[in-house]
């Protein structure tokens, strides 16, 4: 029942979030930090759990029995491990938006919980029906976040993230429902579990075009070129906390479709598709570190720096092996901690100065040296500093992947090249030079407060341990990942008899 919780928990936090501004417009923001720490309290229950088979925590209950969906959530090491990244940064976005959201708190704290909730419910569904119906409640409230509470073009950037996110998803809600459809042809009874689907044998073009639903529904999210472009509108015109969970956690809920669901479920046309979406995976990763270089708005160059990174997920998920795995898996932790401190940078920033464009900065060390400090550690970390945490990600997922496709791995690797340099430039266009100050006043230029150090700190810990003492974090997807590589195996063997 502790999966039931956790999810129940930010639902009804965020009601009660949004009913509490009646009473005074401060409270809300307290009950939704007081909500994530009682979740992330449970979740530390499942460090502590026994496995039952697979599962660290399982519910498997009828819900339409009918149409063969039930009410069934599952964690394992891998889901474990994403559910304190979520809960960890949902703590981040909340701390990042203490001062900035002023107006209508309440309705706000509710939409971030419900993201939160939703993003939860992603993580643990194991019947696809309910995943699917997790998968859009992520999504209006991270609607309503852009659409409300963003900058300027904010109305243009959450329709283009709605309708991006949307029509993928109805893609693969129709892969979803043709999987049932066929098991109810090969079994005599429509199921939306897992479990079940896992056994429903495609062939051929079909299978290919089922999993292609799956692929462009998830890789939309990830994001990957050529289905990424919804995301640098979304970071630039969200609120700081909603760039916190865009690039800390809802980036990673494609990620974990690929390797939960999209490789799994069809893995004959997988390894066929492996070549394409390698090669997507390493032109999306020198791509937009060549945009990234194109632009002005700070936020926007992150946005596009982080479609670059989450490059090498795809690319450590399609070679398929336990090495590029867990890279893949590493590289969402540890991408999820730095992305998200650097939006929380360059929202301070805007907050502070009312502005994303970096033409109109310099010079700025001096003047905020904390700042200039924290955007150093996590710009490094950001282009793979050994010692944190990213290196480890990148680098296992780069020495799986070279077992698989050495040409793909080739070119990925120039991405770390450039990662450096564009890292490095925007730190000496921001922190270094003569001081500008075009079009704001010396004095808002304030430096990070203890409240935004203590956030920074806790985040630069999480690096840190993750490139020091990786191996925590590898022993507990360790026993998911070989689970889905053992069961992949079995399919092929069966599929070539």
């Amino acid at each position: 029942m502790i999966l039931v919780a956790l999810i129940a928990i930010l639902f009804v936090g965020g009601l009660l979030a949004w009913a509490s501004e009646r009473i005074n417009p401060a409270l809300p923001k307290y009950l939704a930090l007081l909500t994530i720490l009682l979740d992330l309290l449970l979740m530390t229950q499942l460090l502590q759990a026994e496995p039952d088979g697979a599962w660290l925590a399982l519910i498997d209950v009828e819900w339409l029995p009918r149409f063969g969906i039930g009410f069934f959530l599952a964690a394992d090491g891998l889901s474990t491990l994403l559910l304190l990244l979520t809960g960890f940064l949902g703590l981040m976005a909340i701390g990042s938006a203490w001062e900035e959201i002023k107006e209508r708190s309440g309705f706000f704290y509710f939409n971030l919980l419900w993201t939160l909730a939703g993003v939860l419910g992603v993580f643990t569904a194991l019947d696809l029906f309910l995943f699917f119906f997790f998968w859009e409640v992520m999504l209006i409230p991270m609607y309503f976040i852009i659409a409300i509470w963003g900058h300027e073009n904010k109305n243009y950037a959450a329709m283009k993230f709605f309708i991006f996110t949307q029509v993928t998803g109805m893609l693969m809600l129709i892969s979803i429902l043709v999987l049932a459809y066929f098991h109810y042809v090969q079994f005599g009874a429509f199921s939306f579990d897992y479990r079940d689907l896992l056994n429903v044998s495609t062939s051929g073009r079909l299978e290919f075009w089922v999993m292609l639903g799956f692929f462009i529904g998830f890789t939309t999210k990830l994001p990957s070129v050529p289905f990424h472009s919804w995301l640098p509108d979304a970071h630039s015109q969200a609120p700081t906390a909603g760039s916190v969970i865009l690039a800390g956690v809802l980036l990673k809920t494609g990620a974990y479709g690929l390797i939960r669901f999209a490789v799994p479920l069809f893995p004959e046309a997988s390894l066929a598709f492996a070549p394409v979406a390698m090669a997507l995976a390493a032109f999306s990763i020198l791509y937009c570190a060549k945009v990234a270089f194109a632009q002005t708005d700070i936020k926007r160059l992150i946005a596009y720096t982080s479609v670059s990174h989450m490059g090498f997920v795809t690319l450590g998920v399609y070679a398929w092996n336990e090495q590029a795995l867990q890279g893949a898996v590493m590289t969402m932790l540890a991408h999820g901690l730095s992305a998200a401190a650097l939006f929380m940078l360059a929202g301070g920033l805007q907050y502070r100065i009312h502005t994303r464009n970096m033409p109109d900065m310099g010079g700025f060390w001096p003047r905020v040296p904390r700042m200039a400090t924290v955007a150093v550690f996590f710009s490094i970390a950001a282009l793979g500093m050994p010692g944190l945490g990213n290196f480890i990600g990148e680098f296992l997922a780069l020495l799986g992947a070279f077992k698989a496709n050495i040409p793909f791995t080739v070119l990925a690797t120039c991405g770390v090249i450039f990662a450096a340099v564009y890292s490095l430039w925007v730190i000496q266009k921001v922190f270094h030079g003569e001081f500008r100050n075009e079009g704001f006043e010396e004095s808002s230029l304030a430096d990070l407060n203890r409240r935004e150090m203590v956030y920074f700190a806790a985040m630069m810990i999480g690096l840190v341990w993750m490139g020091m003492y990786p191996q925590s974090f590898l022993d507990l997807s360790a026993g998911s990942l070989n689970n889905l590589l053992a069961g992949t195996q079995e399919l092929l063997a069966l599929a070539q008899e």
